[in-house]
């Protein structure tokens, strides 16, 4: 048995009251460590996905609670490359906060963990998939130090015991970042062919789990699914920790 959840579970309290962190979503609360920066209320008030809520059968955007039997389309991700995609939460409060803090600390919370395996835990897969993190440039990779992506990968690689790969998919040149303004063609024309498969022997004839930190319009999701299945690769289901609404 592990101590290290008794261990957590210990440290936590005192870490809080040592140090204590407002949320960054609220600023009104200290946060617990396990928690990462936003509040219990926050992630209290943050939709989470769970079986009652209505999600387009294909790129999971939320539509409405409830209704979870049937399977609707937005209208918006036919032409998407990707089978299915699915995110824990909606890009919202709590998870808003998760999602940046991933991108300046190499660091997974505890409640974040939890969230993201239990989304991963709902996906319908049948084959082991190889785990795919969707890359970064090699400038903002050298700026950032690590890959927010590969950091989640490895989170489900170590959970189900699946084999990740994080150096068969890559991303030629540095792309602008997508801002929010941002509408679907713009989103599409800065990722459009730049992602590429540099061992296709790995990806042929293999399912493929990509992930991510965050989905908004699905351009770049598709462009890495666009490059794996040129690839040979059998199946592409995303997973990303937040879904924009």
């Amino acid at each position: 048995m592990s101590l290290r959840p008794i261990f957590n579970r210990l440290l936590d309290p005192l870490v809080t009251l040592l140090y204590p962190q407002f949320c960054a979503g609220c600023g009104k609360s200290v946060v617990r460590l396990a928690d990462g920066t936003a509040c219990a209320d926050c992630w209290a008030a943050t939709r989470i996905f769970g079986n009652d809520d209505l999600l387009c059968g294909k790129c999971g955007a939320f539509l409405a609670e409830g209704a979870s039997h049937l399977h609707p389309d937005c209208g918006e991700c036919g032409d998407h490359f990707y089978d299915a995609a699915r995110g824990a939460g909606l890009y919202e409060r709590a998870i808003t906060a998760a999602v940046l803090q991933m991108k300046s600390a190499e660091y997974v919370p505890r409640t974040v963990r939890q969230h993201f395996v239990a989304a991963f835990e709902r996906l319908e897969i049948n084959n082991a998939p190889v785990v795919v993190p969707v890359p970064l440039s090699k400038q903002r990779a050298h700026e950032r130090g690590f890959n927010q992506a590969e950091i989640l990968a490895k989170v489900i690689s170590e959970h189900a015991g699946l084999n990740m790969d994080p150096h068969s998919l890559v991303r030629r040149g540095d792309t602008p970042m997508h801002r929010a303004a941002m509408d679907r063609k713009a989103r599409e024309a800065t990722v459009r062919n730049v992602f590429e498969v540099v061992r296709p022997a790995l990806i042929n004839g293999r399912d493929i789990l990509l992930i991510d930190d965050l989905m908004t319009s699905g351009a770049t999701a598709s462009q890495c699914a666009k490059a794996l299945k040129k690839s040979g690769a059998s199946k592409v289901i995303v997973l990303t920790l937040a879904r924009a609404g």
